[in-house]
């Protein structure tokens, strides 16, 4: 048996909290590896962050200034070399279907990455991203790891509702960040994709805390029930509609946009029910999709919603904000606008899907001027490569 197949068959037969010591030990017997660490990406997106017991595990390592880092955002293998000691540092993207959870970091002797060793070793970190994304049903270990900070119980419960923060299909590459990562309560997004069909929802909350919160979790958790049951995208509107005015009898409601993209033609269906905004990036000209809005869900007692239709092309970037992102105003009362939201998006055109959310946020902490926004803000990134 090769030594591949025999780390593969330790992180598959592993206990669920305990894959980190299982590739430790696998990666030492196989690749001679002298230490082992697995980090995963805080919710910031700031740091990768040790999955170590306390006192011995590792400082964190920033995403931005860091080899681990490098590997994290290239999606590469990085690797840093110790002529002294013929020792080199391996740091591997730990990835499943393009959602980043953090880095591997393995240090072995150089004569392990001839051959086949690097690919390998890249392989692995593959299977052990699927792993631990299984994991994760069954052991709070690796979401603990994700976090720098607490939480807010609003935060915790957005994040739980959550499909992931990126994922990669040959058709597109779709990413999105919220923020505040640790306080966020209203904003969210979901999506699902089928052979020939992803569905996409940008959520811009109302309200605030665990209020704000608990109306989002159930409008989306209504659209995933009417999208499940195999029903079009303006039935799901309707539906999602319906439970929020039956439990809130209009005094909160949702703003949501909602698409149905066609993966073999690029022909996207559309509802429009309240405010989160589209911006295409097409041929180096950004420019706003405006579509017809409607009524939020759960504003009034059975709304129809219309369906409405637009081509993507292949090159197409679609970038969706919230209001926490446009209308943010900067310590002079300036809106961020479309403006500056365009500038933005040019700036950030050659990085890959899964950077640009983060970026766009960056910029917007600039213009705010503060730490802390008072508002949630949503970014999502939509790459459309097509068939």
């Amino acid at each position: 048996m090769n030594r591949f197949v025999t780390a593969e068959r330790a992180l598959r037969t592993a206990a669920p909290y305990g894959l980190p010591d299982a590739v430790r030990r696998v990666l030492a017997e196989q690749y001679a590896a002298r230490s082992v660490e697995l980090f995963m990406a805080d919710y910031g997106l700031s740091v990768l962050q040790p999955v170590s017991a306390l006192p011995h595990a590792p400082e964190p390592l920033p995403v931005h200034d860091s080899a681990a880092g490098r590997a994290f955002g290239a999606q590469e293998p990085i690797v840093e070399r110790d002529r002294e000691e013929e020792l080199v540092r391996v740091h591997l993207p730990v990835t499943v279907r393009g959602d980043r959870l953090g880095v591997l970091s393995v240090t072995l002797p150089e004569g392990e990455l001839a051959g086949e060793g690097l690919t390998e070793l890249s392989e692995i970190a593959e299977v052990l991203a699927h792993e631990v994304a299984v994991a994760e049903r069954d052991t709070d270990l690796y979401l603990r790891a994700r976090r720098k900070d607490r939480l807010t119980l609003a935060a915790e419960m957005q994040w739980q509702l959550l499909p992931g923060r990126s994922c990669s299909h040959p058709e597109y590459e779709l990413a999105a960040q919220l923020e505040p990562a640790y306080a966020i309560f209203g904003d969210n997004f979901d999506w699902s994709a089928t052979e020939d069909h992803l569905m996409l929802y940008v959520t811009n909350g109302m309200g605030e805390g665990i209020e704000a919160s608990l109306l989002t979790n159930l409008a989306i958790n209504a659209l995933r029930n009417a999208r499940r049951a195999g029903l079009a995208l303006a039935d799901q509107a309707a539906l999602a509609d319906q439970a929020v005015y039956a439990h809130y009898r209009g005094r909160c409601y949702l703003s949501v946009l909602m698409f149905d993209f066609e993966l073999a033609t690029g022909r996207v269906r559309a509802v429009d029910a309240g405010s989160p905004q589209m911006l295409r990036l097409r041929g180096g000209t950004v420019e706003s999709v405006a579509f017809d809005a409607q009524l939020p869900l759960g504003m009034f007692e059975e709304t129809d919603y219309v369906i409405q239709e637009f081509q993507v092309e292949p090159g197409d970037r679609l970038v969706f904000v919230s209001d926490g992102v446009y209308a943010v105003a900067d310590p002079k009362g300036e809106a961020y606008g479309d403006a500056a939201l365009a500038r933005a998006i040019q700036s950030t055109r050659l990085l890959p899907a899964a950077e640009v959310p983060r970026a766009i946020l960056r910029e917007l902490s600039g213009h705010r001027g503060r730490p802390v926004p008072d508002d949630d803000a949503l970014v999502v990134c939509l790459d459309w490569h097509g068939r």
